[in-house]
């Protein structure tokens, strides 16, 4: 029996998780890479990096292929590219509303109404400042 679509995905997800192996996937976008270049370039010992690598490779993100002595190193679709493209795009866009939020609060006189009420309830809720303390 396979697993359910959403398993499916979000096992893709998962192995996506993880910040080595995005840095991997930004790396291989300029081209092949062999481990040796990618050891300096992604910053990890080589064991990890070929750990990681391994992860990539049985999730059929990346490929390699023996060349001589080397093991080079692609990526196996590069509609990964795309992947990464679409949520640098939705991150871009969650910080300049956090950014744009930030201004506001910044350049606000006091708390927001909102808060002031909330810190007012929590506080008079709060058996610490009903006894005075």
């Amino acid at each position: 029996m396979t697993a359910p679509i959403n398993e499916v995905k979000a096992e893709f997800f998962r192995v996506l998780g993880h910040p080595s192996r995005i840095r991997i996937l930004e790396v291989l976008r300029e081209g092949e890479r062999a481990v040796s270049e990618l050891v300096p370039a992604i910053g990890l010992e080589a064991s990890h990096l070929s750990q990681q690598l391994g992860v990539m490779r049985r999730a059929h993100l990346v490929q390699s292929r023996k060349e001589g002595s080397s093991v080079i190193y692609s990526v196996s679709d590069p509609m990964l590219f795309e992947l990464l493209e679409v949520a640098k795009r939705i991150l871009t866009a969650s910080l300049s509303e956090t950014r744009e939020l930030l201004a506001e609060l910044e350049a606000s006189d006091g708390p927001a109404p909102a808060m002031a009420g909330a810190v007012g309830r929590s506080r008079a809720r709060d058996p610490a400042v009903s006894a005075g303390r």
